[in-house]
C-alpha cells in the first residue's frame, strides 16, 4: 500500500509539473490543428463536388428540354394540281447513263419549282378555323421552313405518293417551340411578341387537337447548322469535324509526344542544350491557346496553303498545343518508374533500348494514357485557336474528309450562344455542351479502359 501511494504521488507530481503541462498543451494544439486541417480539406472537397454538381445540374436543366421539340403531325394531301411535274424518268428507257442523269436532273428541277409551302399550308388549314385561309403567310409560319425540303425529298424518293394523303411529321417554327415551352414572357405587348395573336390562337387549337406535340429532336443530332431554318439547326457537321480533329490529335500528338519524352528522359545527354529544350517545353505548356491559332494560320494556311476551315488544319494546331502536355506527363511517369527495374534489366544483359522498350515503357503505359487523356480533353474544348483558322465560318454540310470545310463543337457552342434568337438557342447551346461532354467522357472512358488493361504492379 505504501508503494502504491508513493507511485500515485509521483505521477501526480509529474502531471502537475510545468514541463508536462506544456507538452500536453502543445499536443492539444497539434491535435486541434490537425482536426481543423482535416475539416478544411473535407470542406474544400465537398465545396468542389458541390460546385461541379451545380454546374452539371445547370447544364442539364437547361439543355435536356432542347432534346424535345415542338413537332407537327399532319395529314398531307400531295395535290397533283400543285405538284404538277412530269413522271419520274426510268433508267431503262434511256440509251446511256448520261441521258438518264440529264433527264433526272430536269425532273428534280421541276420538283424544286413546286410550291411545297402551299402543300403544307393546305394541310395545316384542315385543322384551323376557316378564316385562317385569309392569312396564308402566317399559317406557313407555323412550320419550320426546312420542312418544305424534307417533304420534297420524300416525294423525290417515292414519286408514287403524288395524289395520295400521307402522314408527315415536321418541326414547328422556332418561335412556336419557344412559345409552347414557356420561354417567352407572355405578358409582353403584342408588338414585342414573336407570334401574332392569330398564330397564338392557332397554336392553342393545334395543341388541343394533338397535332402539335413535343417529340424527340433527332434533328439536333443528325442535321447540320441552318440559318434559314433555326428550328432544324443541328450538330452533325460540328460533331464530325470534332471527331476528325480528335483523331488527328491522337494519331500525331500521342506518338510524337511519347517518343520525345522517352528520348529526353532516357537517352538525351544532360547538357545546356537539353536543359534549354526542357525549359521551352515547360514554357509552351503555359502559352495561351490563341497563340497556337496564330501560328497555325501563319504556317499551315498562309505557308503550306492548306484549306481554310479544314479539320486537318484544326487537328494540326491542336496537336501543337497538346504536345507539351503529353511530353510533360509522360516524363513524369517515366521518372516514377523505380531505377531498380532499369538496373536489373541492364544487369541481366539488356541494352538501353531493350530496357526501355520491354521493361520501363510497359509499366509507364497507364501514366502515358493519363497524360493523353488530359491533352485530348484540353484540345477537345478549345475554341480560340479554331476561330483564327476560319472554323467559325458557316458550313451547311457534314465533312466527308479532314480536308473538307467544317466547324467544331466548341465553335458551334460559341456561335449559338451569340445567336439573336436567344430564347431558342440558349437551351440548344446547353444541349450542345451536353453532346460535347458526352464525346469527352466517351474518349476518356476508352482511355481509362485501356489504362486498366495495361496496368501492371511492381
Amino acid at each position: 500500500m505504501a508503494t502504491g501511494t508513493a507511485d500515485t504521488t509521483i505521477g501526480a507530481a509529474r502531471a502537475a509539473s510545468p514541463t508536462t503541462q506544456r507538452v500536453q498543451a502543445t499536443l492539444a494544439r497539434r491535435r486541434a490543428a490537425e482536426t481543423r486541417f482535416r475539416l478544411i480539406g473535407l470542406s474544400a472537397v465537398i465545396l468542389g463536388i458541390g460546385l461541379v454538381a451545380l454546374l452539371f445540374a445547370s447544364i442539364l436543366s437547361r439543355g435536356l428540354p432542347a432534346f424535345w421539340q415542338a413537332t407537327l403531325t399532319l395529314e398531307v394531301y400531295i395535290d397533283p394540281e400543285i405538284v404538277d411535274v412530269s413522271p419520274a424518268p426510268d433508267a431503262a428507257a434511256f440509251d446511256s447513263q448520261a441521258a438518264y442523269e440529264e433527264a433526272f436532273l430536269g425532273w428534280q428541277t421541276e420538283l424544286a419549282r413546286t410550291n411545297w409551302g402551299r402543300v403544307l399550308r393546305n394541310a395545316l388549314l384542315a385543322y384551323l378555323p376557316p378564316e385562317a385561309a385569309e392569312s396564308g403567310r402566317a399559317v406557313e409560319g407555323l412550320i419550320a421552313s426546312n420542312e418544305r425540303f424534307e417533304l420534297r425529298a420524300l416525294i423525290q424518293e417515292d414519286p408514287g405518293l403524288i395524289g395520295e394523303t400521307i402522314t408527315f411529321q415536321g418541326l414547328a417554327d422556332a418561335n412556336i417551340d419557344v412559345w409552347v415551352k414557356g420561354n417567352i414572357d407572355r405578358s409582353l405587348p403584342d408588338d414585342r411578341l414573336p407570334l401574332t395573336s392569330d398564330q397564338r390562337a392557332w397554336v392553342e387549337i393545334l395543341l388541343e387537337q394533338g397535332v402539335l406535340t413535343q417529340e424527340f429532336a433527332s434533328s439536333l443530332l443528325f442535321n447540320v447548322d441552318s440559318r434559314s431554318s433555326p428550328a432544324s439547326a443541328g450538330l452533325a457537321g460540328a460533331f464530325v469535324g470534332s471527331l476528325f480533329m480528335m483523331l488527328i490529335v491522337i494519331v500525331l500528338s500521342v506518338p510524337i509526344g511519347v517518343a520525345a519524352a522517352i528520348y529526353l528522359e532516357e537517352f538525351a545527354p544532360r547538357n545546356r542544350f537539353t536543359d534549354l529544350i526542357e525549359v521551352n517545353i515547360n514554357n509552351l505548356a503555359a502559352v495561351p491557346s490563341i497563340v497556337f491559332g496564330l501560328l497555325g494560320a501563319a504556317v499551315f494556311i498562309n505557308w503550306f496553303r492548306l484549306p481554310l476551315s479544314a479539320p486537318l488544319v484544326g487537328g494540326l494546331v491542336l496537336t501543337l498545343m497538346t504536345l507539351p502536355t503529353v511530353i510533360i506527363a509522360t516524363r513524369s511517369t517515366l521518372r516514377a518508374i523505380p531505377p531498380s527495374i532499369r538496373q536489373a534489366a541492364i544487369g541481366l544483359g539488356a541494352s538501353r533500348v531493350q530496357t526501355v522498350a520491354h521493361h520501363v515503357l510497359p509499366l509507364a503505359v497507364p501514366g502515358i494514357l493519363t497524360g493523353a487523356i488530359i491533352g485530348v480533353a484540353q484540345a477537345l474544348g478549345e475554341t480560340a485557336p479554331l476561330l483564327l483558322i476560319g472554323m467559325s465560318a458557316f458550313v451547311a454540310q457534314v465533312p466527308a474528309s479532314p480536308m473538307d470545310a467544317s466547324t467544331a463543337l466548341p465553335v458551334q457552342i460559341y456561335l449559338w450562344q451569340g445567336n439573336e434568337l436567344r430564347n431558342f438557342f440558349e437551351a440548344r447551346t446547353s444541349a450542345a455542351i451536353i453532346v460535347l461532354l458526352a464525346l469527352l467522357l466517351s474518349l476518356n472512358t476508352i482511355a481509362i479502359i485501356l489504362r486498366k488493361r495495361f496496368e501492371k504492379r511492381w
